[in-house]
């Protein structure tokens, strides 16, 4: 190969010396997404124990859920276009200092309110550094290796989901729920670090500029996207962001089975986050319907079956294969719909998955403070089943194709 290579390094041409030169930048971005998912929903199965310690029912604790979501459905077109003219590199690290920050602020909040504060500033980083970082792949190793690069990078996300919630527990159950903050914070400022010393100068090129994404929301295939990401999370997380008071008054767990039950959960979640990734790229439609079909029976079936523990597991374990699929298909279908357009299309993934998040944590706490958790599950369980209908009208030929790169 030549000496240099410019178009897969932009313009750094000493890094393209050696194919295997820019993988620890790929693993930087990798590390700094799952940070980022994780930091976003460590707070659910520490729900309870903050909820306890600022006197908050479980329903307003769940503000710490939708805060990061809303703001990083704003952050996401708006920071990657407001920063379109700038190197990525130093905006990358600007929003890590900004996620560690935020955790430290959560780990010594004296009132709820800082809580808050702490979770918009996670919402504003995941927004910007998951839209631009998604992308970099191209710009980082030789275009032979774009694809894998790229399937390293958003592994962090059904890694960062499945893993989050039950470490997250485990640290709160051992320690104290200030503690899996601080753990978090020092663990972003290590990330941090390594985008310092192993990412290289990356100028902007191809800016995403607003009339972009303007343009992928009048393409029916986009909306399609956008309508099935929208319910599937919607389903996801208005009911798991409220598993621990599931499983605390309907299966009336302790601490300790909790914690492993999640423990669980995220290790089958990784199973299927595989499983999804090796599948969806034959069977984009196959994969998101089966994963909304599993959703929804495990969470139809929670509130019967769940109320014994040997019930609740097998079904969190079948949610978990399921979920861990979900990001990796949402994803595979916006960048079908816009091929020519990576980062735009990373953009409105972003933007619609965490606004839904937000979305789902909020109404899922609404109906928990006015019903009980059994009735939460049941209405998260209809959501999945619209999904597994939408996707079914899609086979059927009632929606349109997404398009093909």
């Amino acid at each position: 190969m030549p000496a240099t290579t410019t178009s897969a390094f932009s313009g750094h041409p000493s890094l393209s010396r050696s194919p295997l030169a820019g993988w620890p930048a790929v693993f930087s971005v990798m590390l700094g997404i799952f940070v980022i998912v994780t930091t976003e929903i460590l707070p659910i199965g520490l729900l309870t124990s903050i909820g306890a310690d600022f006197t908050v029912s479980d329903g307003m604790a769940g503000l710490m859920m939708t805060m990061p979501g809303l703001l990083a459905a704003l952050a996401a077109p708006l920071v990657t276009t407001a920063t379109a003219r700038f190197d990525r590199r130093p905006v990358l690290c600007v929003l890590m200092l900004l996620l560690a920050l935020a955790n430290f602020l959560a780990a010594a909040a004296s009132g709820y309110w800082l809580v808050l504060i702490s979770r918009v500033m996670v919402g504003i980083t995941i927004g910007g550094f998951w839209s631009i970082g998604a992308g970099l792949a191209e710009r980082l190793v030789e275009p032979a290796s774009v694809g894998r690069a790229t399937a390293v990078i958003f592994s962090a996300v059904p890694l960062g989901s499945v893993l989050g919630v039950p470490a997250g527990t485990l640290l709160g159950d051992l320690a104290g729920w200030r503690t899996a903050f601080t753990v978090m914070g020092v663990l972003t400022v290590s990330v941090l670090v390594m985008l310092v010393v192993f990412l290289p100068p990356l100028p902007p090129a191809r800016a995403t500029g607003l009339r972009v994404l303007g343009g992928m929301l009048r393409a029916t295939a986009t909306r399609v996207a956008l309508m099935l990401t929208f319910l599937i999370v919607l389903a996801h997380f208005g009911t798991y962001t409220y598993v621990t008071p599931f499983l605390e008054q309907v299966t009336h767990a302790g601490d300790g089975l909790i914690t492993a039950f999640l423990l669980l959960y995220g290790a089958v979640g990784i199973l299927g986050n595989f499983l999804g990734g090796a599948w969806v790229a034959r069977h984009p439609r196959g994969v998101l319907g089966l994963a909304a079909g599993l959703i929804a029976a495990a969470t139809l079936l929670l509130p019967v079956l769940g109320r014994w523990e040997a019930g609740a597991v097998v079904l969190l374990v079948v949610w978990g294969i399921a979920y861990g699929a979900v990001p990796v298909a949402s994803q595979t279908w916006f960048a079908r719909s816009a091929p020519h357009a990576p980062e735009a299309a990373s953009v409105l993934f972003t933007a619609s998955f965490q606004a839904t998040i937000s979305l789902g944590a909020l109404a899922g706490g609404v109906v928990l403070d006015r019903t009980s958790p059994s009735t939460l599950m049941l209405l998260g369980g209809c959501t999945a089943v619209l999904t597994v209908l939408a996707v079914a009208a899609r086979f059927a030929g009632r929606l349109p194709a997404e398009e093909r790169s």
